[in-house]
């Protein structure tokens, strides 16, 4: 497809000249030179004005400016950000050797909304691209891409508003995300940039949509689904809170529509099964199985009695994973939208269940499943007979059951089950105890018994069931059994995972690859060769009231032939859902340009799985659950080698707003301390500007008055809370490696964490201090010499230690992703450096590449500044030895004139030499060494240093 980064310019614009340097001149981007500068670095920019007033002025904000600074990131940034661009440094190339090892690093892609990126954004990606880094230093072909998930709601939404047509508010939001990302210098390869809605794109996934048409795993039913008028949309479960839609607030329906579905269901074992062999949180795994939710259990029949008592030609159906307790069964419950509920009711009861299930049809299903939610209902007036009790039993219509799982309709044992006892409770219906435990202990407090035991009470001699002084496990067998010979029911495993919904009735998503015949209603799949079918051109997305999609007002277009037969056809004007797109898109990265085939084999097959996968929790069921599902169909019909199509899956935290301090105040406007807010009564909430806080102890007070303690609590960040930070705003006053570091030190990757402006200051600080160790302070006017201040001078063994154990440390923890530690280690470096006398190339030059993948702007600098002509991209990574890494230092005794002065750490073959420049630069040492002339030194390695200073001659009074 054609990518939407912008064209590199040519190479020749990199060459310029710089002040006593020879000009190296630019050969190949596969070179990857450096550029030259044109000047010496100053810490902030001159502006040129021919106004003298206004030149103090900029002179004197210049300065203001460079105090604020830590270093020239401003120069510094631009300038290689511009190097990489230029020359593609970090373009993996379609054709790679496939003898070195691989490493597919891989974003969860952003939708690109008009608000731009916030603070948290760069977090996962600051990770990524710490890996990609690090592992082509390593030697590794990394495939580290980035692109848009550009179809969805928000931009339709805001062209209905405002009248912009989707595609140029989705262009315009991917041009500020591109240009955001790419000031925080991420090593992106931007020549495979994809967005879901480019026809070269969205081909390929109408493809898939064929391959799962073809296999029977795509179909239309008539399904319950979240209709809301006012978006004129189907809506996900998700999508839904509290019966309205997550995006406008608008009232959501459930009603039954006829929708494109997707058999996942088929799938349900293998995506269980498989999750096993994946390297994931294990908090994710278990959402996912919990998502399928795989049970085994017994569909028993129960006949519908008529107003006589006697049984009708009528069976309900249920499902139950608790076959053992088919005794303590005392009510039946069947969903609202049951297909044969119409003819379970009763007149009397009608119109009460009628008002009901509109109610119903309000919810979504995690509502009515939610556990804390309030059990309501309403009585069918019809009864049903337990077929092994022989019992007449009501049967009520309740919304906490789901037409979509098992049957849509249960058996209610109140005994023992938590829902079904608090409905009986409240409905005042029997409950019968059929399970006991083992030891004979009961609770008398009323709540239901949901553990293991013996069965009781289960006997009935005309069904000829006896499971009583069963176990469980084995009465549950004996009960399947006996339905399975009787004719009342079979074994049955089931599923919570439902066939997945995928149809928008929306103008802003992929066209589906079929047409209807007009004169016999028949589907026809459209053949490969007509695709991509793309989005027509519409002026009016506004919903159409009817329940068709917008795309039923582009006429000319709806109003197609058949290909194969030439007869007159309509096209569906239902589109994709969002997920579509974001199902294979990893895929896509491997092959972006390929017209013929979704990817070529040979390369999926070098870069699949993807290595390593980080985005937010978010989406570790939906995103995850559809892209296995497709994968494994792709897998199924030879497009794909692998089983999964992520091996290791990493859930970045969010970054939280800045701390908020809240005070009170009660009803007479007096203020309350926090601890006593529960028990006043009335009062309101203000927040406390931050320099009016103080912490005291384990709280924060007024400072005024520490008497009223205050909340302190940091807020996930929106608009709504106007704690959003902008990372141009950061960048911009800190720099880019600045906003990368303290993202990765504020904590462990995993964790929430929350945003401190003294934090990111600390960090640029460190920087700052590393740029002055290497090059130096700046002169007064405000330049840095060229060069470094770094000497040509075998380093001594405390030196390679020191840069060896950090050498270790920072590898360990990137491979562990714990970025944070591996910072600390690079500031206990930088340290240590700033106490020796001297500063030797060799130990500067590692410590720069351990830098780089965390600061690469600034280690680019330092790196061109140690005399490199390359960018470090593709240098080795430092390995530490291993002779500098045990730890062989011993405690060293000191005795001045035979008498002990002191102590001194020393590594265990260290000479004398060595020893008396540590002795002598020791601070308690130093003052009896400083003062005398040194007569003798006797040393004894690893056992004492002895100085023999000369004696002062003491004059006669």
């Amino acid at each position: 497809m054609k990518s939407l980064a912008t064209p590199n310019p040519p190479t020749s614009s990199l060459i310029r000249r710089r002040p006593n340097l020879p000009v190296l001149l630019l050969v190949s981007r596969q070179t990857r030179r450096c550029p030259i500068r044109t000047r010496p670095l100053r810490v902030s920019c001159n502006h040129r004005s021919n106004d003298n007033g206004h030149q103090a002025e900029q002179k004197q904000q210049q300065q203001q400016q460079q105090q604020r600074k830590a270093y020239p990131f401003d120069e510094i940034e631009p300038r290689w950000q511009r190097y990489w661009e230029e020359n593609s440094t970090f373009r993996t190339p379609d054709d790679v050797d496939t003898s070195k090892p691989k490493f597919y690093v891989l974003d969860m892609f952003p939708y690109p909304s008009g608000a731009g990126l916030h603070v948290g954004h760069p977090l996962g990606y600051t990770a990524t691209d710490i890996l990609s880094r690090y592992k082509r230093m390593q030697g590794f072909n990394v495939l580290h891409p980035m692109g848009w998930d550009a179809f969805g709601l928000p931009a339709e939404q805001y062209a209905i508003e405002t009248g912009t047509h989707p595609k140029v508010t989705t262009m315009r939001n991917i041009e500020r995300f591109r240009s955001q990302l790419k000031s925080l210098g991420f090593s992106y390869d931007w020549d495979r940039e994809i967005s879901t809605t480019e026809p070269d794109y969205y081909k390929w996934t109408q493809w898939i949509f064929l391959q799962l048409l073809k296999r029977g795993l795509a179909y239309q039913a008539e399904v319950p689904v979240n209709w809301c008028p006012a978006l004129g949309t189907v809506l996900a479960n998700e999508e839904v809170i509290d019966g309205l839609s997550e995006r406008g607030g608008h009232p959501v329906l459930r009603k039954p529509m006829r929708q494109w579905m997707l058999k996942i269901t088929a799938y349900a074992d293998r995506l269980l099964e498989d999750l096993d062999d994946l390297n994931w949180p294990e908090s994710i795994k278990e959402m996912q199985r919990n998502w399928i939710g795989r049970s085994e259990g017994a569909e028993i029949q129960f006949h519908v009695l008529g107003s006589d008592g006697k049984d009708h030609d009528v069976k309900l159906s249920v499902y139950t994973t608790r076959p053992d307790t088919i005794f303590g069964a005392t009510y039946l419950v069947v969903a609202p939208e049951h297909s044969s509920l119409s003819s379970l009711v009763s007149e009397p009861q009608r119109r009460c269940v009628e008002e009901y299930v509109e109610l119903a049809s309000r919810k979504s299903d995690l509502e009515r499943t939610e556990l804390q939610k309030e059990k309501t209902g309403v009585f069918s007036g019809s009864y049903a007979r337990n077929p092994a009790s022989g019992e007449s039993i009501p049967i009520w219509v309740a919304d906490y059951v789901l037409g979509s799982y098992g049957t849509g309709a249960i058996m209610a044992v109140p005994a023992h089950d938590s829902r079904d006892h608090e409905f009986a409770i409240k409905y005042a219906i029997p409950v019968c105890t059929v399970v006991t435990p083992v030891d004979g202990s009961r609770n008398d407090l009323g709540e239901p018994y949901l553990g293991d035991g013996a069965i009781i009470n289960s006997s009935n001699l005309n069904s000829g069931l006896n499971i009583n002084g069963l176990f469980c496990k084995d009465a549950a067998s004996n009960v399947i059994h006996w339905a399975e010979s009787t004719g009342h029911g079979k074994k049955k495993v089931n599923y919570k995972l439902r066939d997945w919904l995928f149809a928008r009735q929306r103008y802003w998503g992929e066209p589906f690859p079929v047409i209807f015949l007009d004169d016999t209603g028949e589907r026809v799949a459209l053949p490969e060769s007509e695709l991509p079918v793309t989005l027509p051109e519409l002026d009016d997305f506004t919903p159409t009231g009817t329940g068709e999609p917008p795309l039923a007002k582009a006429v000319s277009w709806v109003k197609t032939v058949d290909p194969s037969s030439g007869k007159p056809a309509t096209r569906e004007t239902n589109t994709m859902p969002q997920w579509a797109g974001s199902c294979w898109y990893y895929l896509r990265f491997m092959d972006p340009k390929n017209s013929e085939s979704l990817v070529d084999k040979e390369k999926e097959k070098y870069w699949s799985p993807v290595d390593i996968y980080i985005g937010g929790a978010e989406h570790s069921v939906l995103h995850l659950l559809y892209a296995r599902f497709w994968h494994k169909v792709l897998f199924d019909i030879g497009v794909v080698s692998t089983k999964e199509p992520f091996q290791c899956l990493i859930n970045q935290g969010i970054i939280l707003g800045q701390i908020e301090y809240s005070a009170y105040r009660g009803k007479d406007g007096e203020l309350i301390s926090a601890d006593s807010v529960d028990i006043v009564g009335e009062h309101h909430q203000e927040q406390v500007p931050v320099e009016k806080v103080m912490r005291s102890g384990d709280y924060y007070v007024l400072k005024d008055n520490p008497s009223i303690r205050l909340t302190a609590r940091a807020h996930k960040m929106s608009k709504s809370r106007g704690n959003v930070i902008n990372p141009d705003d950061v960048v911009s006053e800190f720099g880019a490696d600045s906003l990368r570091l303290y993202e990765m030190f504020m904590g462990p990757l995993r964790d929430s964490k929350t945003w401190s402006t003294s934090g990111i200051e600390g960090v640029h600080r460190f920087l700052g201090r590393v740029w002055r160790l290497i090059v130096g302070s700046p002169l007064h006017t405000g330049l840095y010499k060229d060069g470094t201040v770094s000497v040509d001078e075998q380093p001594n063994f405390e030196q390679l230690r020191i840069l060896h154990r950090c050498i270790a440390k920072v590898t360990e923890e990137i491979e562990g992703t714990r970025f944070n530690t591996g910072i600390s280690a690079m500031m206990e470096f930088t340290n240590a450096a700033y106490k020796w006398d001297n500063l030797p190339k060799s130990i500067v030059e590692p410590f720069v590449l351990l830098l780089s993948p965390f600061a690469p702007h600034m280690a680019e600098e330092l790196w061109f500044r140690l005399g490199h002509s390359s960018t470090l991209a593709y240098e080795p990574f430092p390995k530490a030895k291993d002779e500098y890494l045990k730890d062989t230092s011993i405690v060293l005794p000191v005795q001045i004139n035979g008498k002990m002065r002191g102590t001194i750490l020393v590594d265990e073959a260290c000479s004398e030499d060595e020893a008396f420049r540590i002795a002598s630069e020791d601070e308690k040492l130093s003052k009896y060494i400083d003062r005398l002339t040194i007569k003798k030194r006797i040393y004894v390695p690893g056992r004492i240093l002895n100085v023999i200073l000369e004696q002062q001659k003491v004059g006669k009074r």
